[in-house]
This record gives C-alpha cells, structure tokens and sequence, in this order.
C-alpha cells in the first residue's frame, strides 16, 4: 500500500515538471532549453539503437555490460523523463531494468561483481522505484541498500572499496555508496543516520586544506574525488560546515582543469555538485559543459570516451539531465 502511494505522488510530481516543458534552471533561455534538448534527444537515440535488444545492456565494450553502466544508461533514460511504462524509450527501460534485476544476486542483494557496479546499480533502481509498478523493484532496493549498510559496518574505515568484504576504503566507491544510499532513503528505504554519517566522516578525512579530496587520503586530490566530496556534503545537507565550504572553493578554483583520464567520470559528478552550489556558478558551468559536449558528439549521437561510447553517452547526458530535474536525487 505504502509503495503504491509513493508511486502515485511521485507520477503526479512527475507529470507536473512534464507539464512545465524542458524548462532549465533558473536563468537559461528558451534557445539554449531547445539545443540542450536536442543534444540530449540524439544521446538517447544512440543509447535506444545500440542496446542489445535480447539482453537489455549494451556490448560496444567490455563496459557496456556492466551492471553500473547500464544503470548509468538507465538514469539517462529516466531523467528525461521515460520509464519502463511512459515514453519513446520505455522498451529500452524496462529491457536494462530487466538486466539488472537478473544481475543480483537474489539472496545477498549484490549487484555485478563489484562495489562500483552495486553502487550506481542502487541508485538506478531507486531512482525507478516508485515511477512503476514493478513489484520486484522494492525488494531489490532493499536487499542492495542492506548490502551496502552491512558492508560499512564490518569496514574499519568507515567506507567502501572494491568488495562488500574491503577493509580499507576510497572516495569513488564510497561516493557511489553514499550517493545510492541518498536515493535509496529518497524512495522511502530505511538507511541509519549512522551510515550516512560514518560515511560522511571518512569521505571528510580525505579532504586536504584546500577543500580538494583525495582517493584513500587527503592527498592527491583531483576534481572529480572533490566532486563527489561535495556532491555528498550537499546530500547529506551540511552546507553550512567548513568542509563543504571549503569544496566548493576547490570546485570554482579548478572546475576547468577536468580529467583527461577520466572525463565523462569528472563531467558525471562535476555537474551534480555545481548544480547544487548557487545558480550564477551553475549556469556558467552549464552552459560551457553544454556547448563542449555538443561540439564532439558524434554524428550518431554518442561520445568517445577510454571506458567505452555507452558509459562516456551514459556520463555525457546525465550531465546535462540537472536541467530537467525529474530524477529525485537531482532536486536541490
């Protein structure tokens, strides 16, 4: 009962935002709404006619079958506003939701073969939760949310690393658990304040003196770890301390260094975490992410990257989806 009514309050907040158009945030204008839209539409083509239409994930690489891929792809899907039930591509969700359902394991709730692949598998799947009437949504979410909670707990660190049995941590693994985490309590899962902020407490111990966070310490800190520091600092509503303040400084000093290694991975978390500083930030941001990402994607629609066209079209559109905010996790 309770799921059915979330789901009908969540549709009815869904179609309202249908209601208003492509509206982006706060300040854009009507040409730069219609050409974000556009870029966005043929990402999504590309994504429609390259999945495998038997198995529900997409084969251009190694990574195109990974369960956090496909979840990456389906988040693209659904923040535009299809779902396995509405929309041009509802097929194709429902196709890459069926994937990932047989990809976890039914008694521990894992998800792939790793905590990358979980975590962002978890956000996915909390992210559809309540836009279907799938029954096997909530009991998915569930088993994976208490599988990242009871991986913390048996971790001394506080956070996660490659395996749910890690007893060391990262800022990236952990940043995809947390993030998970957020949506997975968003949905209406019981996650403990604990987790939320033990997992807070090691994300911060990675943070240097200049608001930077680094992979297992505070050092070695690059834009994309500093992007999920934030990213979670934000969720996690400690807006006011030092350590959120002091990213966001880090953000506006470095925003454009990005990642040559790992630039669809920066542009993914980039966004969300400018998204959620101050309007005047993010729309410059915006729209200088906006008009790169139009000028090198392909004729097909799809983005070169080194992890493979599907995740870098994956990353690519989810950071230009803030503008159309129908993704829970993407409300400020």
């Amino acid at each position: 009962m309770k799921k059915r009514i979330f789901s009908t309050i969540w549709t009815l907040a869904l179609l309202t935002n249908i209601c208003s158009g492509q509206d982006l945030f706060e300040q854009s204008n009507d040409l730069l709404v219609r050409e974000i839209d556009n870029t966005y539409r043929r990402g999504l083509d590309y994504l429609s006619k390259s999945q495998d239409s038997t198995r529900g994930c997409w084969s251009d690489s190694s990574y195109g079958s990974e369960p956090g891929v496909v979840g990456l792809c389906i988040l693209a899907f659904l923040a535009r506003g299809d779902d396995p039930e509405f929309g041009s591509y509802r097929v194709q969700v429902k196709k890459a939701i069926d994937y990932l359902l047989k990809a976890q394991n039914p008694k521990t709730g894992y998800i792939g073969t790793s905590m990358y692949n979980h975590g962002f598998s978890t956000l996915a799947i909390a992210e559809a939760y309540g836009l279907t009437n799938d029954l096997r949504l909530g009991p998915a979410l569930e088993k994976a949310t208490k599988l990242i909670i009871s991986s913390q707990k048996q971790n001394p660190k506080g956070g996660w690393r490659y395996s749910p049995e890690s007893q060391d941590a990262d800022s990236t693994v952990s940043g995809a658990q947390m993030v998970a985490l957020f949506a997975a309590r968003n949905a209406g899962i019981k996650v403990p304040e604990e987790a939320i902020e033990k997992g807070k407490a090691y994300l911060i111990s990675c943070q240097d003196s200049n608001g930077g966070f680094g992979y297992t310490s505070a050092s070695g800190a690059n834009l994309p770890r500093s992007a999920i520091g934030s990213l979670v600092l934000s969720l996690a509503k400690d807006t006011d301390s030092d350590a959120y303040r002091n990213s966001v400084e880090y953000l506006k000093k470095n925003v454009q260094s990005g990642s040559s290694s790992h630039k669809f991975y920066s542009l993914y978390y980039t966004s969300q975490a400018v998204f959620r500083t101050s309007p005047s930030f993010w729309n410059t941001w915006n729209s200088q992410n906006f008009k790169r990402l139009q000028s090198t994607q392909g004729q097909d629609g799809g983005w070169q990257g080194s992890y493979g066209k599907t995740f870098a079209t994956s990353a690519a559109l989810l950071s230009l989806a803030l503008n159309y905010r129908y993704l829970p996790i993407y409300e400020r």
